[in-house]
């Protein structure tokens, strides 16, 4: 069995004496001051000159297994009744797949301090839903009118643009109803109440929904007359609040202490941001067979993207970056209950499609 080890900052080769105060100042860093992210996968210590904190875990195995159980877990939540056709269209996006890595965030930030994976069970399949359903709006037509997701046609392909937009529709409320419901007697009624603030927020005007509104607004704009920190705003709010919002739902449901929360909170915020640049890097780099999803769509829609606004290398560098930062919120957790989120930065860092 394959194995990914631990300490994704040793990956990279950083620029000596460097230190960043924010994402935005990645625009000074010389050009040639990274590894590809391919060739830097050789770059993981021998065994024998690892520190004793650093350990070997098999991230794969337990991707798997926590997948497996989420996947059953959404299946159940979603059984065929009437209208038959808008039910099959909430289960064709919702059951399609994918590597599940913000039920995954959820489950083990619960776990991380002190709860279990039944606990958070609950919170992961909402926060699922709830993506699935932003999936499903962003592929319209009106939206990115994209034709293919994880590999299949987009909802709206096979059902219509009006079963799509209510599959999503269906799937955000069901997301409230199935987390409130299914942990009723599992969870305290206050941790739950602070559970569904935390995830409104996240998805609403203060952020997702803001992030895809200035996304939007932002296509066709040049790169020289738009700041990082627009684009940084866009992902902060449409890709990294709801895996923010995972990573502290599980805190939450596991009875996490206030310092808790807020680490695991930053954490997530590290990972999002994360997440998308490698995004928009593998959108450039990579081929629309190798992604499971329309490579360089960003590109002609004139997308303001990473690698469109400070080049592929410090775009590669940015990420190595994030990558160290979220490693870095996780310490002073117990290390063996901190593999897991640790092993998951490292794998959206160097995640293929």
């Amino acid at each position: 069995m394959a194995t990914v080890h631990l300490s994704p900052s040793s990956l990279f080769i950083l620029p000596k004496g460097r230190s960043f105060n924010s994402i935005s100042s990645v625009r000074s860093l010389p050009k040639r001051t990274v590894l590809s992210l391919s060739s830097a996968l050789t770059m993981i210590p021998p065994e024998g000159k690892r520190n004793d904190h650093i350990s070997a875990f098999d991230f794969k195995s337990y991707m798997v297994r926590k997948a497996e159980s989420v996947s059953a877990a959404l299946d159940v939540s979603v059984p065929l009744l009437k209208p038959l056709t808008i039910q099959e269209a909430v289960r064709n996006s919702l059951l399609a797949g994918g590597k599940r890595v913000r039920p995954l965030l959820c489950i083990a930030a619960c776990e991380l301090v002190g709860g279990d994976e039944d606990i958070a069970m609950s919170a992961a399949c909402a926060v699922e839903m709830i993506h699935t359903s932003s999936l499903i709006h962003d592929d319209l037509p009106c939206m990115d009118d994209a034709e293919l997701r994880r590999g299949k046609p987009t909802n709206h392909k096979v059902f219509g643009e009006d079963m799509a937009v209510l599959a999503g529709d269906a799937l955000l409320a069901l997301a409230f109803e199935h987390m409130t419901v299914v942990s009723s007697g599992l969870v305290p009624p206050e941790r739950m109440i602070r559970a569904v603030i935390e995830l409104a927020k996240a998805i609403g005007t203060k952020g997702l929904v803001a992030g895809q509104v200035i996304d939007l607004r932002s296509e066709g704009l040049n790169p020289d007359d738009v700041g990082l920190e627009r684009l940084e705003f866009i992902h902060l709010h449409k890709t990294a609040a709801l895996l923010e919002a995972a990573a502290v739902l599980g805190a939450i449901m596991g009875g996490g202490t206030e310092e808790e929360v807020e680490k695991l909170r930053k954490y997530a915020r590290c990972i999002g941001l994360l997440f998308q640049v490698v995004d928009d890097i593998l959108d450039v780099t990579k081929s629309t067979e190798e992604l499971g999803k329309s490579a360089g769509k960003d590109v002609v829609a004139g997308k303001l993207t990473y690698p469109r606004l400070i080049g592929l290398e410090k775009s590669r560098l940015l990420a190595a970056k994030l990558s160290k930062e979220a490693e870095e919120q996780l310490l002073g957790f117990d290390p063996v209950k901190a593999a897991p989120l640790v092993a998951l930065a490292s794998y959206i860092a160097y995640r293929n499609n």
